[in-house]
């Protein structure tokens, strides 16, 4: 199974889309899978649900920062560590168009609600959005991405 498939199949289990990629990733962050989920909630729904930066694209470059980020905070690691995600997010928002949660929900005609609770996920939820696949194609991405550049 990809890891895309992986996070897609996390997401349909109720994860949050920044939870689903960085869990498809777990088994190369050295983070347990438990830290990993309580650390990447709060990046769901844009942001604690403010429909800001998905969190698809939230998950990708915290495991990016994990995987490629050193220890050191030095002006080069973090040049480096920006570099690979902002190549990782130009190619999400080639394919998508926004790197923006709510825009992304306004280009599935989804109404866009800022806060609150989030839906429940139903059949109904899943037909109307393609979060699902935004998690996916994130997670494909940093895949590709890491097929090119390590041994992950």
């Amino acid at each position: 199974m990809s890891r895309a498939e992986k996070a897609k199949e996390y997401f349909l289990q109720g994860y949050a889309c920044s939870q689903a990629v960085a869990l498809a990733f777990a088994n190369v962050t050295n983070v347990n899978e438990e830290e990993l989920s309580k650390i990447m909630l709060p990046f769901g729904g844009g942001l604690g649900r403010l429909r800001l930066t998905c969190g698809a694209v939230s998950g990708m470059a915290a495991v990016a920062g994990l995987l490629y980020a050193q220890s050191e905070n030095t002006p080069e690691n973090k040049k480096q560590t920006y570099a690979i995600v902002q190549e990782l997010c130009q190619k999400f928002q080639e394919q998508t168009g926004s790197l923006i949660c709510s825009e992304l929900l306004a280009g599935m005609k989804v109404p866009v609600e800022v806060g609150g609770v989030a839906e429940e996920r139903t059949k109904e939820y899943y037909k109307k959005r393609s979060c699902a696949d935004m998690v996916a194609l994130a997670a494909q991405i940093l895949e590709e991405y890491l097929a090119k550049n390590t041994n992950q």
